[in-house]
């Protein structure tokens, strides 16, 4: 690639990625994302929505649980029709995506997406976004009453699910989008193809539909900052881990000499390092104590998930590759893909170290933080036994005292503007 003032990105493919991150949060079911932007288009299609409308009630779907990132948040989003606290993520997703210009258009709907049709009806807000929050509002609540009865009893349960839906009419839901959905599910079809294996395949042909779009390297940037805040916020053990694993990478990369957009790019992969994270149940991520080797499975399996998510994106796939292996080690003993010295980057070897040091630096819930002279003996062992490179081992000692307060965020990388998202 010559520059990276720009990159030509699928814009429908960032937001199968943003859906694949934060669906992860459901653990044993990963799809609820991609039927509710089924459902949404089917409904739109029922109400004779012109195809722009249909394509965006559709990725409004995927994106509308942007605010998710709990275990235990998605739970009780799922088990209770109306869960008092639900307007929580749906304040976090509107938080998230109104000041990214490409995305904005689906922060007010995403706002509102739990509000009742009675009271959203009366709010000062364009009729447009009333319909569309209450359509994915219909159509999460369609999902969650109809997803035990999937690869089951859908088609004996479907009218179970209609009643209840029509229990609703006229207080929580519109009507006139009701009598869309008593359209829809007449046909066996609409249900069946809410099954896995034919929602995934649903939404790869809906990525025929492309939006490429030159986004900037801010733009690039701030996607990015959205994508990591969701992860970090995960745990208040891996809060701002990953913007501070970015600062320090693309603080060492630039003490190494990398030109610019280099730089750039490996701080990217820094804030994107840890999306697999999100299929981690909570209760490994916050254990007060060593992980049993079962546990220490699932957590390796997180860099991973993160490669999976990341690696469909035309035009990040050198990203992909640095920020998937960021566990991997030079002696080819690290994880998921065993990775031999000759196969890693300097990028990935970066980031490698940047998120050792950060790591360390951090609180966790079995140990304090470390201070900056046990992080330093730590970094001098990894990169002795193979585990990390040792010239950036070295230029992290070279540099500890900064790359110590960057850890802490206690200042921003030279050169950089602040890693927070608005």
């Amino acid at each position: 690639m010559n520059s990276f003032e720009t990159l030509t990105i699928d814009l429908r493919q960032m937001i199968f990625a943003i859906e694949a991150a934060v669906s992860q949060v459901g653990m044993n079911d990963t799809n609820h994302g991609k039927r509710v932007g089924y459902i949404a288009s089917q409904l739109a299609h029922h109400l004779d929505w012109d195809e722009a409308d249909i394509q965006f009630a559709f990725e409004l779907g995927l994106l509308h649980d942007s605010g998710v990132s709990t275990e235990q948040m998605h739970s009780a989003l799922v088990n209770h029709f109306d869960w008092r606290d639900a307007y929580i993520h749906c304040e976090i997703g509107y938080r998230l995506l109104k000041d990214f210009e490409p995305l904005a258009r689906f922060a007010g709907p995403i706002r509102y997406h739990h509000t009742p049709w009675e009271k959203l009806r009366e709010l000062d807000i364009s009729q447009r976004d009333k319909q569309m929050a209450n359509l994915i509002f219909l159509s999460d609540r369609i999902d969650v009453l109809a997803v035990s009865h999937y690869e089951n009893d859908i088609l004996l349960a479907r009218q179970e699910v209609m009643q209840s839906i029509l229990r609703y009419r006229g207080s929580y839901f519109d009507p006139e989008l009701v009598a869309a959905f008593q359209l829809a599910e007449q046909s066996e079809a609409f249900w069946i193809a809410l099954e896995d294996r034919h929602v995934t395949r649903y939404v790869w042909d809906m990525g025929q539909y492309g939006n490429r779009e030159k986004l900037s390297i801010a733009q690039i940037k701030q996607l990015s900052l959205i994508m990591a805040y969701i992860v970090d916020q995960k745990s208040p053990f891996t809060a701002r881990h990953s913007v501070r694993v970015a600062g320090l990478a693309r603080y060492l990369a630039d003490k190494h000499g990398l030109p610019g957009e280099q730089c750039d790019k490996i701080e990217i992969a820094g804030l994107l390092h840890d999306l697999g994270k999100l299929h981690m149940p909570d209760q490994i991520l916050e254990k007060p104590g060593p992980l049993t080797p079962l546990e220490r499975s699932i957590m390796n399996k997180h860099s991973f998930e993160t490669f999976q998510i990341l690696r469909h994106i035309q035009g990040l796939n050198e990203i992909a590759d640095w920020a998937a292996f960021h566990h991997e080690e030079l002696n080819g003993a690290g994880y998921p893909f065993h990775r031999r010295a000759q196969e890693l980057s300097i990028e990935a070897r970066i980031i490698a170290v940047a998120d050792v040091f950060q790591a360390l630096v951090q609180d966790r819930p079995y140990r304090a933080g470390m201070q900056m002279d046990e992080v330093l003996i730590i970094l001098e062992e990894y990169s002795q036994s193979g585990k990390l490179d040792p010239e950036i081992s070295a230029l992290a000692r070279q540099h500890a005292e900064a790359c110590f307060r960057i850890a802490l965020g206690q200042n921003r990388p030279e050169g950089g503007k602040s890693l927070r998202p608005a």
